[in-house]
């Protein structure tokens, strides 16, 4: 599978918002700029993220927007599925009736142990981790090494 810009900016959405954790609402023009993401395409991957329950917007002076749970409590794989739909990599994986091979395709014992891995690793990493991965990466860009 190959992730869309909408999962791959929404993804980076929510480790800004994970980030700026406690600090209160975030704006999502705020977000936009520091992740260069257009403010309209962002709006547009906020939507999916608010009905999946990840992530509660609020309007008016005082408004922005903000996680909904820990980011150690989510995982990638509900965040890609909200925003991607399926990790499936071909149909057949999660529906076998659309294709009439599908009993004796050896083909789609690959497919399956690749959505199986896929799942796996973005099952097993949360936002708090890809938090913790930025800060790693920020210190090392900066020369700020600690042993």
């Amino acid at each position: 599978m190959k992730l869309s810009t909408r999962g791959r900016y929404g993804l980076r959405a929510l480790l800004d918002l994970a980030v700026h954790q406690g600090e209160g609402m975030v704006l999502l023009k705020d977000i936009a700029r520091r992740q260069e993401v257009s403010l309209p395409y962002l709006e547009h991957l906020i939507t999916p993220l608010i009905a999946g329950g990840l992530v509660k917007s609020t309007r008016g002076a005082r408004g922005g927007v903000l996680l909904l749970k820990p980011p150690a409590e989510v995982k990638l794989t509900e965040v890609v599925q909200l925003l991607e739909g399926s990790i499936a990599p071909v149909d057949c994986v999660n529906d076998p009736r659309v294709c009439s091979r599908s009993a004796s395709c050896v083909t789609r014992d690959i497919w399956m142990q690749i959505k199986d891995a896929m799942i796996q690793v973005l099952d097993s990493t949360t936002l708090q981790d890809l938090v913790a991965r930025q800060r790693q990466k920020e210190q090392t860009e900066t020369g700020m090494y600690h042993i």
